[in-house]
């Protein structure tokens, strides 16, 4: 794997927990960049989730892992030369940027506009290189083990790592931020990203990193709580679409109401976003029967 190590840059913070490096991106790596991790060995280094954070001033690794195929998370694997590592889920998306686009489903020209800010913006390329990582799988480093944790809903094929012996849970896009959970590409799932966050809060560690903003989680305890109000968004965003359905509303309606971004976000993936997560919400209080649908194809709070 190459990767030269470059002079360090002001807008990157690097906090050591045990042996693990923590690298963050400007602004506590808010979206466009990510948090890279960099976890040392004996025998081996792993660097997880190349992103913009290091893109251009790659740290020297031997194998690179990513928790998941998003553009924010893989835009500096072109500064390394492989073996990349994702589970199977998310294989297609970070070899191909034609298919990462996919995964949103975007209308044919703005399909075309994303992959070129795909391969310009955020460098990603072809890669073929990548090969398939598995739930429970344990990479041994020498005196460190790194061992992958499948935390779908956010994508198919969402990862966390479990380091040891740091004892450095990440849990990558179960980001704890006020945003909330996002479950919005085509293979998304409300009920998988709402069973990950029972999983991760449920696995011993001293220390929960995530991907952007909130950064690192010292303590279960603490981990747990900030877990529990990051799911709490999901069931704001259903009282308030439960409130909006008081009158009979179309999905175009409900699209337009936003419930997962405020109104002032532009871009072509807000409204898939916003119909895909409304579509998830409304199969659960439909068979929970607490939502209709109408003849009209229209949808209506069902009567107390």
């Amino acid at each position: 794997m190459t990767g030269a190590q470059p002079a360090p840059d002001p807008g990157v913070v690097t906090e050591r927990y045990g042996n693990v490096s923590v690298l963050i991106g400007p602004q506590r790596s808010t979206y466009p960049y990510a948090n890279t991790l960099l976890v040392p060995g004996r025998d081996a280094t792993v660097v997880i989730d190349p992103s913009l954070t290091v893109a251009g001033r790659a740290p020297a690794a031997d194998l690179a892992l990513v928790s998941h195929g998003h553009e924010d998370h893989i835009a500096g694997l072109a500064d390394y030369d492989g073996p990349v590592r994702v589970h199977a889920a998310d294989l297609d998306a970070v070899r191909s940027p034609a298919a990462l686009v996919a995964c949103f489903g975007f209308a044919p020209e703005d399909a075309a506009e994303m992959e070129r800010a795909l391969r310009t913006d955020f460098r990603v390329e072809d890669r073929n290189d990548v090969t398939a990582l598995s739930d429970g799988e344990v990479l041994d480093l020498g005196g460190r083990t790194v061992t992958a944790v499948h935390l779908p809903g956010h994508t198919a094929g969402h990862c966390g790592f479990l380091i040891e012996p740091a004892g450095l849970l990440f849990v990558a896009d179960i980001d704890l931020t006020s945003f909330g959970p996002l479950y919005g590409d085509i293979a998304s799932s409300l009920s998988e990203f709402e069973a990950s966050m029972r999983r991760c809060a449920d696995i011993e560690a001293r220390w929960y990193a995530t991907s952007h903003q909130k950064g690192v989680i010292e303590g279960r305890a603490e981990f747990r709580s900030r877990v529990d109000a990051f799911a709490g968004v999901i069931e704001q965003r259903e009282e308030r679409l439960l409130a909006f359905l008081a009158q009979p509303r179309t999905m175009a309606e409900i699209v337009d109401h936003r419930f997962v971004y405020r109104p002032h976000v532009p871009g072509a993936h807000v409204p898939l976003i916003e119909r895909r997560t409304a579509a998830q919400h409304l199969r659960r209080l439909q068979d929970d029967g607490r939502v209709v649908r109408l003849a009209d194809g229209s949808y209506h709070r069902a009567p107390a």
